[in-house]
């Protein structure tokens, strides 16, 4: 439970406040470099954590994140002129490139060097693992890219895409790494292996290899038993099921400085999912929704299924809106919620996202009584609240300055029951956190 003004200091992402100023000295996801298809196209609308921007790409495939008003008299650039190297104002004919500098102002003599004074508001971007990412922080402060496992593979070995939602970033990335209510929200109702099968299929559910083994496993043990290990760039976090022998079945979550989450299905040869979520104000965000196979290139198959819906993707129009949302209550099929599945509600994604959006645009956490399966949820608040304090001391975030440490899987894990955490993920992944980035020539 917290307090009425510590909800308000974890969910608030606007300028000058304390989360807000911690979103911004990390690189964040703006568009799909699918977005902005053409050079010298038109330019996009985009909004992030509350600041109303545009977005262009120039005639040398550059991309600008950029205030959107003409400094000269408002006229909004968004009618622009998109047009050799530069974005030019409908208005006036004064224009700017992707840095802000303005490059041509017709309405001044030639000799003026007025252009030089004018200056738009224009934030630093970088291209990398099929996104445009856009930093908002302090020039003195920018950071190197986090290298996270999607943007180092081929790019036939991954899946990016996004959607939106209707509510706070924070409770979407606390129902992503609270992994227990897979033990119901998730859960199929048949009992038969055949049906079971069925309904995981209709659901997307994600567990492979074994599937009927996993999802029993998770069926019937309800109360995992979670450990939380802190590491340079956030957290692992790990909760252990009874079997149907000794072992125990790990499934292990990852949550990256300050939102990025990975899912804790993937056993060995099978694939990677994450979801990195990006306020657009402090009712509503995208959830930027990846997947990867570090071992060989996606099958036609494969990316047929995720354009689908499987796993954290969802079923989107051409806007990225899920065709399943809170305006349509999710399609919820209430016969279906009476024999087949705990929700009646097709697709993982989108039974996450129902209710997560229930929940309110910003949950009200004075009300929350939270258990013992809810370590994770703890651990991250204490993790994202802490450096917003610290930072707002002076203090600049540790995972800002580890951005090779973000090379790290989450997964699933079948071992004895005498090993720790670390000695599982060690077993599992070769690391106790569970990095792999010396396969990527990130060093040790």
């Amino acid at each position: 439970m917290l307090s009425r003004a510590d909800n308000e200091f974890l969910t608030q992402s606007g300028k000058s406040t304390p989360m807000g100023e911690l979103l911004r000295r990390f690189w964040m996801p703006a568009l799909l470099s699918a977005e902005l298809p053409e050079r010298d196209g038109p330019p996009k609308k985009i909004k992030i954590m509350g600041e109303d921007l545009l977005a262009f790409r120039d005639s040398d495939g550059k991309v600008g994140i950029v205030e959107p008003h003409c400094p000269h008299r408002g006229a909004n650039l968004y009618y622009g002129r998109n047009e050799q190297c530069g974005l030019r104002c409908a208005y006036h004919g004064w224009k700017f490139d992707v840095d802000g500098n303005c490059i041509d102002l017709p309405t001044s003599p030639p000799e003026s060097s007025y252009k030089d004074t004018i200056k738009l508001l224009a934030y630093p971007t970088r291209e990398w693992a099929d996104m445009i990412w856009v930093y908002m922080g302090p020039r003195e402060h920018v950071p190197e890219l986090p290298q996270l496992e999607v943007g180092l593979v081929p790019a036939s070995s991954r899946y990016v895409t996004k959607k939106w939602q209707d509510c706070n970033w924070v409770q979407s990335v606390e129902g992503a790494i609270d992994t227990s209510h897979f033990s119901f929200l998730h859960m199929t109702l048949a009992k038969d292996a055949a049906a079971a099968r069925a309904a995981m299929a209709k659901a997307a559910i994600a567990d492979q290899g074994k599937p009927d083994d996993r999802i029993r496993w998770v069926q019937n043990d309800p109360r995992p038993k979670f450990v939380v290990l802190g590491h340079d760039a956030g957290l692992v976090i790990g909760g252990a099921r009874k079997t149907d022998g000794p072992e125990l079945y790990w499934r292990i979550a990852q949550f990256l400085m300050p939102n990025h989450g990975f899912t804790p299905t993937a056993f060995p040869g099978e694939i990677y999912y994450g979801q990195t979520w990006v306020p657009v104000d402090d009712r509503s965000c995208w959830i930027y929704t990846y997947s990867w196979q570090p071992d060989r290139p996606f099958t036609n198959t494969e990316r047929t299924k995720f354009v689908g819906g499987f796993n954290v993707h969802a079923e989107v129009d051409e806007s990225y809106v899920p065709l399943r949302n809170l305006r349509n209550e999710y399609q919820i099929d209430r016969a279906e919620q009476k024999s087949q599945t705990y929700t009646g509600i097709t697709g993982v994604s989108e039974q996450d996202a129902a209710i997560q959006d229930s929940q309110g645009p910003v949950q009200d956490r004075t009300r929350e009584h939270l258990g013992p399966t809810d370590l994770g949820i703890v651990e991250f608040r204490k993790l994202v609240m802490g450096a917003a304090r610290a930072l707002g001391k002076g203090e600049s975030p540790r995972a800002a300055k580890a951005a090779n440490r973000y090379a790290v899987r989450s997964g699933g894990w079948v071992t004895g029951p005498d090993r720790d955490l670390a000695a599982v993920m060690t077993e599992r992944f070769g690391h106790p956190h569970g990095y792999v980035g010396k396969q990527h020539g990130l060093g040790d």
